[in-house]
């Protein structure tokens, strides 16, 4: 081949090497970390902060107070319900008082008695009613008299055997799942009081504290934002017309905007439905296109440092390419 073909073929491979590096998109998108929320569990009034906006918490810390009063006056009703449901269950297992059964003892021999003279009476009645010496309403009354000691015999009698033969097996079954279902209300209302302090579930750092000592936020709202994990990641949108182009563990390239050097960076996620253009991203005839979102993992010290937010454009890695 002469010289000038092959000094020919070299710029055209030069030139479509240009037009393919100029070719490779630009991807929009945004610096995000991942966030926390933590919601308010109870609409009490916040006693105090113990942490400040863009402070560093480790998990567990204590972020904020809530005002427990409310929360310890049930927790108190709640151990007298456990205490009496403790006393009942203890009656039913040890049996009635001897100070118990003697009454019902003594109760049962008078209504015994009782039942001796009405039974007496009413046959006294009965033979003068026929004699015609009374009248049959004083035989009535006699007989309901003694019809009302046989009641009140009986009655004696029942609640007597009822002492003495013990406490029903279903009885006490009863009174034992009372007693767990307070013991359970009991240990639920702690773990509300528990969480009227709130802590960090995460280590990271603290984003937003959107009310003030002395606020009473609803219930769900959120009392404060943590931002965790090692580092941030850009979270931007790739066009459906590149989207065969793009494969999960990509060397990409990172520019954040208000930083001159630019982040290396691994593609980790691509969603696999579509989404439309977010307004950042609309130009030309883009705008009318689909897009999937994307998420890169930027690496090097440098990206733990920087904020939420921030807007950025990534591309192809070039060195990591070659």
């Amino acid at each position: 081949m002469r010289p000038e073909h092959c000094l020919l073929a070299l710029l055209l491979i030069v030139s479509a090497g240009c037009r393919q590096e100029a070719s490779e998109p630009v991807l929009l998108g945004t610096l995000e970390w991942d966030r926390i929320g933590l919601p308010a569990e109870a609409s009490e009034t916040i006693l105090r902060w113990h942490v400040a906006e863009g402070d560093r918490v480790e998990a567990g810390q204590l972020l904020l107070e809530l005002d427990p009063r409310r929360q310890d006056a049930r927790i108190a009703q709640a151990r007298a319900e456990v205490a009496q449901a403790e006393a009942r269950l203890s009656e039913l297992s040890n049996g009635a008082r001897v100070e118990t059964i003697e009454a019902a003892q003594a109760t049962l021999a008078r209504n015994r008695a009782e039942l001796t003279d009405a039974e007496r009476n009413f046959q006294r009645f009965d033979t003068l009613y026929r004699h015609r010496q009374v009248a049959i309403a004083e035989l009535d009354r006699a007989r309901t008299s003694r019809d009302q000691a046989r009641a009140a015999t009986r009655n004696a009698d029942a609640q007597l055997r009822e002492l003495t033969h013990g406490t029903r097996t279903e009885q006490l079954q009863q009174a034992a799942a009372s007693l767990q279902a307070v013991r359970a209300n009991l240990a639920r209302l702690q773990l509300d009081r528990d969480h009227l302090s709130l802590r960090a579930p995460r280590a990271g750092r603290v984003d937003a504290l959107p009310f003030k000592p002395g606020d009473q936020p609803p219930v769900g709202a959120e009392l404060a934002s943590l931002l965790v994990g090692d580092a941030p990641y850009a979270r931007l949108y790739i066009p459906a017309s590149q989207r065969t182009r793009f494969e999960l563990g990509d060397a990409l390239r990172v520019t954040v905007q208000g930083v001159e050097q630019p982040f290396a960076a691994t593609l980790s996620s691509i969603r696999s439905e579509a989404s439309f253009t977010p307004y950042f991203a609309l130009s030309g005839d883009d705008a009318s296109r689909l897009m999937y979102r994307a998420e890169l993992r930027l690496q090097g010290d440098g990206a733990r440092r920087l904020p939420a937010g921030l807007p950025l454009s990534a591309e192809r890695d070039a060195d990591a390419q070659h």
